[in-house]
């Protein structure tokens, strides 16, 4: 049954659609969007012969999904009846859910059955709008938002609750096998803080959020109000005023006005720093000495020390109650991250814990953070961490040949300055992307493919080092090296022109006598650099002369659109980084976005842009000159990206 009043909103890049008959996504929403309004989706990745491992999935997505956001249905991808795999589809993502809130009966809430052809991709939509409905209706029409990110940040913020805990656990020393019960009744002493009538929370807004000063608020437990349904929060709006410090809306903490779309992310996202605090002398009539209560064990015991590290990150809209904030998103938070770490601590409990940890990240395609603990006793490059990751970027549709949930990719909660163009790199300032914003390259109906992520801009002279009339090689290599660094595929320091040297001489390319020289290197002696020190494969094309350049396009768009690293392009005594590539396929017309390394001014971007240093070159321009020399033998370098999550 189709019904018109209602439509689905897709405020994500894409749905996960595979061709794989049966694959299973859970559709993510939020309770402060527009009821049926889809903001990412979550691969289902545990499953056995009689559909989803439901326990095995709750478990991971409540530690990834963070508080603020919630699962409203699911889609499967199959060509039998749609209605009844819509049907399908709502009880799985009904089960899910029901996990995830701890609740035996979903009351009134809609649910999305999505029903994907894997033939052709279409999506159909059905709705069921309660767990006793047995109708599914088709839900038409649907629209695609174009910018994902505006809509979360706009009017979202970001609640961060960090709080250290010590947890003390004794156990009969003859009786170890108690101590899993004994810690269990621990970890539900601490939950049962929580909520405790005496516990303060701390709220203020982080430095960054607001130019003004704003003072802290303080609300106690008994202040909080847990029985309100999130769903059923009213929400108050700018005009609201209310000296109550507990109907403070989160906006009072929030940055007043937002006026670059720039701003609109995670990254930039507002933060509410939440801090809690047990408060022992509340009900204390009158001031007295603290006291100390002792407890004499009547057996020989054992004393274990557990640490916890919670950091819980939430989303909210800025509309929401400072009360509802903390007992709805931080509390229910907090509790779920315990219970997460809990469980992995308990098969260590009696041997060496896990060093715990929660981190935060916000991956291309995903307009909100997601949260994950890694055990940091294993090194990232150890197989236990990479297959942790391999499972995350498989459940969030994410390429398998790039870092992008590394420990280094996580978000920066700190609070301090931003700049969208230096880099620091052993006290020196570098500037980056500074192709970004430049004029375009005038190749009409051309299509641009340019480098992916960011990377520093090594020139002539810098660092006090006078590398002019040979080190331009150098130079593209350590642009090249700094991309590496930035995308987090290396940790390895982008290496002085001595210590490109020093790494020639140990694989026996060059002489020692090398070393010190002014000697030019091409792209061979790159890539061996390359493969030394980040075990970076390249590919290298031959052309004969300049003229022939433009032949090589479609390769090099193809290069950037799949590896997405700089290229280095060497001829005689000269090379430049290569960055992208603007080509009209019909026509044949080309530019290359060229870096040019030689520069030897100060290190402004007006100036480099306006002098032609980083710029679009056409193969051939309007006087009908080349910037390449049609004489000279070319080489171009390209770097693979490495396989690795």
């Amino acid at each position: 049954m189709e019904k018109n009043t209602r439509s689905i909103r897709i405020e994500c890049p894409k749905l996960l659609i595979t061709r794989n008959e049966s694959d299973l996504q859970w559709l993510i929403g939020s309770p402060f969007f527009p009821p049926l309004t889809i903001i990412s989706t979550f691969r289902c990745i545990h499953s056995n012969s009689s559909g989803p491992d439901f326990p095995k999935e709750s478990e991971e997505i409540r530690t990834l999904l963070l508080k603020g956001f919630d699962v409203i249905g699911a889609l499967i991808v199959g060509k039998s009846d749609p209605e009844k795999t819509a049907a399908r589809a709502v009880e799985a993502a009904r089960k899910l859910k029901k996990l995830l809130t701890g609740t035996t009966k979903l009351e009134n809430e809609e649910t999305i059955g999505a029903v994907a052809d894997p033939d052709t991709g279409d999506i159909r939509f059905f709705l069921s709008e309660t767990e006793s409905s047995t109708n599914f209706e088709l839900v038409n029409p649907v629209s695609y938002g174009d910018n994902p990110e505006k809509f979360v940040w706009e009017s979202g913020c970001l609640l961060l609750c960090q709080l250290p805990i010590k947890l003390p656990v004794c156990y009969p020393a003859n009786k170890p096998s108690d101590a899993e019960s004994i810690f269990s009744r621990a970890i539900e002493a601490v939950i049962a803080k929580f909520k405790d009538p005496n516990v303060v929370y701390l709220v203020k807004a982080s430095n960054r959020a607001s130019l003004d000063v704003v003072q802290p608020v303080i609300l106690r437990g008994s202040e909080l109000d847990f029985d309100a349904a999130v769903a059923n929060i009213e929400l108050l709006d700018e005009s609201a005023q209310n000296s109550e410090k507990k109907l403070l809306r989160c906006a009072h903490f929030c940055l007043k006005s937002k006026s670059t779309s720039q701003l609109l992310s995670a990254e930039n996202a507002d933060i509410i720093q939440i801090s809690v605090l047990l408060n022992r002398s509340e009900k204390s009539p009158k001031c007295s000495a603290p006291a100390v209560e002792y407890f004499p064990a009547m057996d020989e015991t054992r004393l274990l020390i557990v640490d916890f590290k919670l950091e819980v990150l939430c989303y909210a809209v800025q509309g929401i109650p400072l009360m509802h904030a903390i007992s709805k998103l931080i509390i229910p938070g907090l509790i779920d991250q315990l219970i997460s770490m809990k469980k992995m601590n308990l098969p260590y409990l009696l041997t060496q814990n896990p060093e715990l940890h929660p981190y935060h990240f916000c991956p291309p395609g995903i307009a909100h953070p997601v949260t994950v603990i890694y055990e940091l006793n294993y090194g990232e490059t150890e197989m236990k961490q990479v297959d942790a990751r391999r499972s995350l970027h498989l459940r969030l549709g994410l390429p398998f040949d790039r870092p992008l949930l590394r420990i280094a990719n996580s978000l920066d909660l700190s609070i301090k300055s931003r700049s969208s163009n230096l880099s620091t790199r052993k006290g020196s300032s570098l500037l980056k992307d500074v192709h970004i914003g430049i004029p375009g390259s005038g190749v009409s109906g051309g299509s641009v493919s340019l480098v992916q992520g960011s990377y520093e801009y090594y020139h002539y002279l810098q660092d006090g080092f006078d590398d002019s009339g040979w080190g331009c090689a150098y130079r593209s290599l350590q642009t090249i090296i700094s991309w590496f660094r930035l995308q987090h595929y290396s940790s390895v320091d982008v290496p002085s022109h001595r210590e490109i040297q020093q790494s020639l001489v140990d694989i026996g390319d060059k002489d020692p006598a090398f070393i010190g020289s002014r000697e030019w290197i091409g792209a061979i002696e790159l890539s061996f650099v390359l493969d030394k020190l980040l075990g970076v494969s390249c590919k290298v094309i031959n052309v004969r002369s300049g003229s022939e350049l433009p032949e090589k396009c479609r390769e090099l768009a193809l290069h950037f659109e799949t590896q997405g690293t700089p290229i280095m392009i060497g001829g005689g005594v000269l090379a430049y980084t290569l960055l992208g590539v603007d080509y009209n396929e019909a026509t044949g017309e080309c530019a290359f976005l060229i870096l040019d390394p030689h520069y030897t001014g100060s290190d402004d971007v007006k100036k480099i842009v306006n002098g032609g240093w980083c710029g679009w070159k056409k193969s051939v321009d309007s006087k009908g000159k080349s910037f390449f020399l049609q004489d000279k033998f070319y080489n171009l370098l390209l770097p693979q990206r490495p396989n690795m999550v």
